[in-house]
């Protein structure tokens, strides 16, 4: 069995950790938003623009590293091996 470089993941890995990403945009903003809520007590303002933000950011992310996966699809073509050359 081949080994990666350390710097090649499999394609799976990395759609699955910008997906957790975006997420964790999202929620991490959506909290700091919460605890705003509950500081200044404007409830639900902070939550609503806390979610909003990072749904922006979020999505900046994800599109970001779509771009340079694609960029990088192109540049080395497919980038998983096929089940017969992983033997």
């Amino acid at each position: 069995m081949r080994r990666r470089p350390p710097d090649k993941k499999p394609t799976w890995v990395r759609h699955t950790g910008m997906g957790l990403e975006f997420a964790a945009v999202v929620a991490g903003f959506a909290l700091v938003g919460y605890w705003i809520d509950r500081h200044y007590d404007t409830s639900p303002s902070g939550v609503l623009v806390g979610a909003v933000l990072g749904l922006i950011g979020g999505t900046y992310n994800l599109v970001r590293e779509s771009l340079a996966a694609f960029k990088r699809f192109e540049r080395d073509g497919d980038s998983e091996p096929d089940q017969d050359e992983q033997d």
